[in-house]
């Protein structure tokens, strides 16, 4: 099986996924309840499946879906604050197609970068367990092992951050010691070649207080662009 089928049939065993029950009774009771300004809106209630270009050398690892962004439109990072300022980011710096992502039908494609998340339901409080984390970071290593042309990793947030060493670990990779730690912007080249960049989460909570601003984030994805260029 090719990468691109690989990665096609790895995506439907997420998105068929219900190994973890209290995600899947919280993912489903929202796709039912909804939000009021949603209320006349299908939601999608199911896992996420990762999405973007299978030759990408750049990949973003996200934390998980927002109960009423990702949930309801059944794509990573749309339908949300935190997805217009990464497709703002992503589409400035030539990796996405639009600056815009409202729906999974609404043609956006990604060039050179492929969207993942450590987990793949919307949990409760966007705060998943460490059993709910390990469980779904097989999918996460899974890809890993699929995307061969990644060269840079950018983890958004200390979740993405964690997840992607851990999964690193698991899959045999060696991990730098003492072990890299988070922090905005944060740059470490690792054995096997690979830069991991992390990034503050553009979240509402990181945005509307200051932690993160349009130009920390912008600088991020400017230092990704001139990695790969060069």
């Amino acid at each position: 099986m090719s990468g691109p089928q690989a990665l096609s049939e790895l995506n439907r065993r997420v998105v068929n996924c219900r190994l973890c029950p209290r995600l899947v009774e919280h993912r489903e009771r929202t796709a039912r309840e909804k939000r009021a300004m949603y209320r006349d809106e299908t939601y999608w209630g199911r896992p996420l499946p990762s999405f973007g270009d299978p030759q990408a050398r750049l990949l973003i690892v996200g934390l998980a879906p927002a109960a009423h962004g990702g949930n309801r439109t059944g794509r990573m990072f749309t339908g949300d604050s935190s997805g217009n300022w990464l497709f703002e980011t992503l589409h400035k710096f030539g990796f996405a197609s639009s600056p815009t992502s409202r729906r999974r039908d609404d043609g956006l494609t990604l060039t050179d970068a492929y969207i993942t998340a450590s987990v793949r339901c919307a949990p409760p409080d966007n705060k998943p367990t460490t059993e709910e984390k390990a469980t779904c970071r097989a999918y996460l290593a899974g890809e890993m092992s699929l995307l061969d042309g990644v060269r840079v990793v950018v983890a958004l947030g200390r979740i993405a951050f964690d997840g992607y060493l851990t999964a690193r670990r698991e899959l045999g990779l060696e991990t730098p010691r003492p072990t890299p730690r988070f922090g905005h912007g944060a740059t470490y080249v690792l054995a096997d070649g690979l830069t991991l960049v992390s990034s503050y989460h553009p979240s509402r909570q990181n945005t509307n207080t200051g932690t993160l601003t349009r130009q920390m984030f912008e600088d991020v994805f400017a230092g990704v662009r001139r990695m790969l260029d060069d």
